[in-house]
């Protein structure tokens, strides 16, 4: 039990320790959507890091302490986090095409903060997503016209990055030599997504099997004890 939640801890430090590194170096990750400025991969991180490191600790002190009320803390807050894993999983499948709906408008919205002032994360974030992802725009690479001008584009929408290649575009996106990136982003993410479902589902099924051995090892560990105590007090 306290070398499972030991290892349980270190990972949660480990993580908290990239998602500081992550904000503080530069503003590479921040958020692509504008209602949710703090929903950005540093955030994410450290928030993941922390209540896993939280959640292992209690685990760590209650399994060396055998205090029995650490490991039931221990135990409820990993039932409360696999219910809300399981309440958003379903809520997600449920409401798929709201989600996609809002998520696309919610998006595009974000793309007028492109050259804005304070931003600079914001820009860097869909350059880098455009780059390594070979996509332009949400849905297609004309939702950059209106924020950027007519047949305008972010230089990153070409497969040849160069100074100012994505001005004036025309719309067959053979001109200045460069091949012009087409697809739309949201689709491109999506069906990455899908591409490598069997990886994201072993990774899942991994961390709902580690939830579940804590709750079976912290329970089991609380029997013990109050089985021991009863023995005790007999």
């Amino acid at each position: 039990m306290f070398l499972f939640n030991l290892m349980f801890w270190l990972c949660g430090c480990g993580l908290l320790g990239v998602g500081i590194w992550l904000s503080v170096s530069q503003g590479n990750f921040a958020t692509f959507s504008p209602s949710f400025p703090s929903f950005s991969a540093a955030n994410v991180v450290i928030f993941i890091g922390t209540v896993i490191m939280v959640t292992g600790f209690l685990g760590c002190l209650g399994a060396i302490k055998e205090n029995k009320c650490l490991l039931l803390s221990f135990f409820i807050v990993l039932l409360i986090i696999l219910l809300v894993e399981l309440i958003l999983l379903i809520l997600f499948f449920v409401y798929m095409d709201k989600v996609n709906e809002n998520a696309k408008k919610d998006l595009k919205e974000g793309l007028s903060l492109y050259n804005t002032e304070n931003n600079v994360g914001l820009k860097n974030a869909w350059n880098i997503i455009q780059a390594e992802m070979e996509c332009c725009g949400v849905t297609d690479y004309t939702d950059w016209f209106p924020v950027l001008g007519e047949n305008t584009v972010p230089d990153r929408c070409s497969r040849e990055n160069s100074q100012d290649c994505g001005r004036n575009s025309t719309p067959n996106g053979q001109d200045l030599g460069f091949i012009f990136l087409f697809q739309g982003c949201y689709e491109r993410v999506k069906s990455w997504l899908e591409e490598h479902k069997h990886v994201l589902g072993t990774v899942g099924m991994c961390i709902l099997i580690m939830q579940i051995l804590g709750m079976a090892f912290s329970m089991t560990l609380f029997q013990q004890i109050h089985r021991t105590g009863k023995k005790y007090d007999a």
